[in-house]
């Protein structure tokens, strides 16, 4: 456990999940255990996998392209006119760097952004961007410990709290049960369809915008 402890420590804590892996403490884990090798960490880049290779005794090696190559530090930057307030790029992001709320216009606070990507593919109109926050610094002279300390905070947060909402919810669920038939597929068919059509509908109004004023 102490050199699971070790090797987490030596990640860059995107928690962007190119490794393969849903987060840095579950690569690191996997790491541990002889499960997976050093260089799958695209945001650590070579010096990432020279601090893995001093913990765990291993050879160092390259990154593993399968991967990813290492970049400068990236920061998503959502383009509010376009945005359609879905919501979708925020129940994605690990660090709930994501402000904004259903049907209203999001931003991203850029001290909480760890440029992990993973709000792009969700992102239905694509009015998120990533833009260059180190120069041509990458890897880890691109990001600092105390920032990988501050991303780990938040997705501990984050984690916690998705944690609970998902207990409630089964509670809900369960004394939902115990008062009523439980619900068929048919019965959920209306709110999923509602939301559905909501997102669809600004689809439309996203595309309307786009076309130019002659066409």
């Amino acid at each position: 456990m102490l050199q699971a402890e070790q090797i987490n420590a030596a990640l860059p804590q995107t928690q962007c999940t190119r490794c393969g892996y849903p987060d840095c403490a579950s690569y690191a884990q996997a790491i541990a255990a002889l499960e997976a090798p050093i260089n799958q960490c695209p945001p650590g880049g070579a010096e990432g996998i020279a601090r893995l290779a001093r913990i765990t005794g291993q050879v160092v090696v390259p990154l593993n392209p399968t991967f990813g190559v290492e970049t400068s530090r990236a920061v998503a930057v959502v383009d509010e006119s376009w945005c359609i307030g879905c919501t979708l790029c925020i129940a994605a992001c690990p660090t709930d760097a994501i402000l904004g709320s259903n049907k209203r216009m999001h931003t991203v606070i850029e001290a909480h952004c760890t440029g992990c990507e993973l709000c792009l593919p969700v992102c239905p109109v694509d009015c998120i961007q990533l833009v260059n926050a180190s120069g041509e610094h990458t890897g880890w002279n691109a990001w600092s410990a105390a920032e990988a300390l501050h991303a780990q905070a938040r997705y501990l947060i984050h984690s916690s709290r998705r944690n609970q909402d998902m207990r409630q919810a089964e509670k809900t669920s369960e004394k939902t049960s115990q008062v009523a038939a439980p619900a068929t597929p048919a019965d959920a068919l209306p709110a999923a369809d509602s939301k559905q059509a909501t997102i669809a509908a600004a689809l439309a109004r996203a595309r309307a915008r786009r076309q130019p004023s002659g066409s």
